[in-house]
């Protein structure tokens, strides 16, 4: 790549960014009138971990920042895939994120919202694989994993939206990384998607940073999820050297979500009912601030999921170990941190009864 040509990829993923902060910042802050005026607000409870009546929907500007700037950058810096691609990812993203947007107003029950994770998947599926099986139809089978694979993000981001902050700087954290990726393998469309969305959650966290103005709903948790797993997705479908790279750097909040819905699922708990089990909101339980328990999960991500991100990327022969080595550490430290919660609980429930 010439210095020229560089410099400007650089400006025009620089002015995209720009675009999709300042969407993100005007949906924001005109979802946090409606809500308002709406009366579509967040009560506390005891499955809650806010205390104040809170609007909610403003994820909706992390929305118009993927589809109107991410989206949009794709396929006029990207001309290679044809329309259809980036129309599909497009399309997924706006139906999970309408869904989301009618839960936030009237809760729906799990089947509506489950069709539409399923039918939203597997349309980012098919555009993901679409240059590969079209040299290899046998490779349409990758499907039966993925879609899986990306209802699941969907839902594991969507259940670790629970305090302030948390969600959009996990999403400002991954979506920046894997732009990093798909820009040092040559992909300018896909890079500019993710600075995008990632530009799109730093304007949200200007209104949702601890004390949150307005929380980011289902408009915007599920939309964001599914963002992440397909850009991981089309980062791999263009060099699946970085497989274990994109793995790597959404696993704090994998493996929170993850193993906190094994748990549920083993004691026979509804997996889908609003709860405090996950670790960050047991931190939280314990008298750590939301910005605290945000700086926490920051401190990981940049001192042990990044560099370990860096080192499957630049040696991808070594990215198997680096990506077991990245969960079992975010494992260990997913029981030692709740089983020095439950103890501090414990303590601080005697001593409320001596």
């Amino acid at each position: 790549m010439g210095a020229a040509y560089g410099t400007a990829v650089i400006v025009a993923w620089a002015i995209v960014a720009g675009c999709a902060l300042l969407l993100s910042l005007a949906f924001t802050g005109a979802a946090l009138a409606y809500a308002r005026r709406c009366g579509l607000l967040d009560q506390p409870g005891k499955r809650r971990s806010h205390t104040q009546p809170t609007p909610r929907g403003g994820g909706i500007g992390i929305v118009a920042a993927i589809l109107l700037a991410g989206v949009a950058a794709w396929w006029l810096l990207d001309r290679s895939p044809p329309w259809t691609r980036p129309a599909a990812v497009a399309a997924a993203v706006l139906a999970v994120a309408l869904i989301g947007w009618r839960d936030d107003h009237k809760p729906l029950s799990v089947v509506p919202r489950l069709l539409v994770h399923v039918g939203a998947a597997l349309l980012v599926g098919l555009a993901a694989l679409a240059p590969w099986a079209a040299r290899d139809p046998m490779l349409w089978w990758v499907l039966l994993p993925l879609v899986p694979v990306l209802i699941g993000f969907i839902n594991a981001h969507n259940f670790m939206d629970g305090i302030d902050g948390i969600l959009g700087l996990q999403g400002l954290f991954v979506l920046a990384g894997y732009g990093l990726l798909a820009a040092w393998t040559g992909d300018i469309g896909i890079a500019a998607l993710a600075f995008a969305a990632a530009a799109g959650c730093l304007g949200f966290l200007v209104f949702n940073r601890p004390p949150a103005k307005i929380f980011m709903g289902d408009v915007g948790s599920g939309a964001l999820g599914l963002t992440i797993g397909a850009v991981a997705a089309l980062v791999v479908q263009r060099n699946p050297a970085m497989i274990w790279a994109c793995a790597i750097l959404p696993s704090a909040f994998l493996v929170d979500s993850g193993l906190t819905l094994a748990r549920r699922m083993f004691a026979r708990q509804r997996w889908y009912a609003p709860h405090r089990q996950h670790l960050y909101q047991w931190l939280v339980r314990v008298n750590w601030s939301h910005a605290h328990t945000d700086v926490a999960y920051v401190i990981w991500n940049l001192a042990i999921v990044a560099p370990l991100a860096w080192l499957a990327a630049r040696w991808p022969a070594r990215g198997l170990p680096c990506f077991i080595v990245a969960y079992v550490a975010a494992i260990v430290a997913w029981h030692v941190g709740k089983r020095a919660c439950l103890a501090s609980a414990r303590r601080r429930s005697i001593d409320e009864a001596a």
